[in-house]
């Protein structure tokens, strides 16, 4: 039987239970049995399902029955507020990019690829084998598994020019993803209420990481090119801020890659200041016309501290990601990591080894770059031909998103809610400014589901501009 058949199953109970009174029995499995034409088990998976979903309860040895309904009552927790009193820090509110569509929508606000860009067969045939072997039930060292941690050393050593030296797996510590690593880096390198300079616009998750940390950021004008070397000089020297935060390969919203010239404008600045720079290579897997140059591997004195995440690129739910330093730096973000989560699971580094060390990976990557270029294309021709009340100036040479800018005075909150009304989402560009927004931009996702409907989202889109 099929799953199929458990849904159908738990439909037809749920229409008897529409009409059944409170702690009625149901029919006995062998019943349900007879009357479906199901074996045993689906009808068991079916009963399992309806009670996790709380319509019914199970008394072992006598049956199953309709569950009592509770009376809900309003609770006082006004106690709390004294309890808890002020809040170390004041959060930004959870990102748009992060809200669930309806699945009807077109979803164009979503910072992740949809499932049919990832490698689904390689993520499942590792995880199926890392619960097989020893990762199940070992407990993994504080810096993550040897073999993942020489696996990112290796990305970045093979870039390195060959008078400087190449970092090893003793410089890397694995994480739960790229987001616990940056909270991490702000705190080891940033005392609270001191400065952390930032592009802007710059990453959501970046801002909310510094928020948690309790740091103040200072943004710092960028160009297509990077931070602009005078303003950055003047932030440090004025701040006297000793750490940065950048995204040099494919940023988050703009799709800027830094120049050669501007990341040794960047580092040298970084070294004259004696500051640390915060690379966060989060579009490393998702290149279309150039190739990723992390700063990381032009740093041979120990300033940038390299922020990596597989989780884009192999499965949300694997949710694995690596930070470099080199340095008594290091150790200050071993202890971080180790007080905040003490390890990360063996189970997901095992399976991301096994994922970016099999040779499909390769493969997959060669194709994804196709992909990313075609639909990266398909959406701003649409943007061009049918909503020319945007305009987006730099094509992106990677990563997943285009950023639009709206005309002047558009009112952000109403277009989000009309495009929404006209079944397409869209992400917020104010969401990105660490600041006051310099302009009302849209950060659009071009690796959503359905990129045939792109030519008519961004027509919505343009009818919800008009509509204002």
């Amino acid at each position: 039987m099929t799953d199929d058949s458990s849904d159908r199953i738990v439909a037809a109970v749920r229409r008897w239970l529409a009409d059944a009174p409170p702690g009625a029995r149901l029919p006995s499995t062998r019943q349900l049995v007879a009357e479906h034409a199901a074996s045993p088990v689906t009808v068991q998976k079916a009963l399992r399902a309806l009670a996790v979903a709380g319509a019914i309860e199970s008394r072992p040895g006598v049956g199953n029955f309709v569950r009592e309904s509770r009376a809900v009552r309003s609770t006082d927790h006004g106690w709390q507020t004294a309890a808890l009193g002020a809040p170390r820090a004041v959060l930004p509110r959870i990102a748009g990019a992060l809200r669930a569509a309806p699945e009807d929508a077109q979803a164009l606000h979503s910072g992740y690829p949809e499932p049919g860009l990832l490698p689904a067969r390689l993520v499942r045939t590792a995880l199926t084998r890392a619960t097989r072997g020893g990762a199940a039930t070992t407990r993994p060292p504080a810096a993550g598994l040897w073999e993942l941690r020489a696996w990112f050393a290796a990305e970045i050593a093979g870039v390195t020019p060959a008078d400087h030296p190449a970092p090893t797996g003793n410089d890397v510590i694995i994480t739960p993803g790229s987001q616990s690593a940056l909270t991490s880096a702000f705190r080891a390198l940033v005392p609270p209420g001191h400065p952390l300079l930032v592009e802007s616009p710059t990453y959501w998750g970046a801002i909310l990481a510094a928020h948690q940390a309790g740091v103040h950021l200072v943004p710092v004008a960028s160009d297509a090119e990077g931070p602009v070397p005078d303003q950055l000089d003047r932030a440090l020297r004025e701040t006297g801020a000793r750490a940065i935060y950048v995204q040099p390969t494919y940023a988050n919203p703009t799709g800027a890659q830094w120049s050669a010239r501007r990341s040794i404008d960047v580092l040298e600045l970084a070294r004259h200041h004696g500051a640390f720079l915060v690379e966060d290579d989060w579009a490393h897997d998702f290149a279309i016309d150039t190739e990723p140059r992390p700063l990381a591997a032009l740093d041979p004195t120990g300033h940038v501290v390299y922020v990596r995440s597989l989780t884009k690129s192999t499965s949300p739910s694997l949710r694995v990601g690596a930070i470099a330093a080199r340095g008594p730096v290091l150790d200050r973000l071993l202890a971080d990591r180790a007080a905040e989560s003490l390890y990360t699971s063996a189970v997901l580094q095992q399976a991301a080894l096994e994922v970016v060390t099999d040779p499909g990976w390769r493969s997959h990557r060669r194709r994804l770059r196709t992909q990313l270029r075609e639909r990266r294309d398909l959406l701003a021709r649409s943007i061009r031909d049918h909503a020319p009340s945007l305009t987006v100036d730099h094509l992106p040479a990677g990563g997943l998103h285009l950023w639009a800018r709206l005309p002047d005075g558009t009112d952000l909150d109403r277009l989000v809610r009309a495009c929404e009304d006209r079944g397409v989402w869209v992400a917020s560009g104010d969401e990105w400014f660490p600041t006051e927004p310099a302009a009302p931009f849209l950060r659009l996702n071009f690796t959503g589901p359905d990129p045939a409907s792109f030519p008519t989202a961004a027509a919505s889109i343009q009818a919800a501009v008009e509509s204002l």
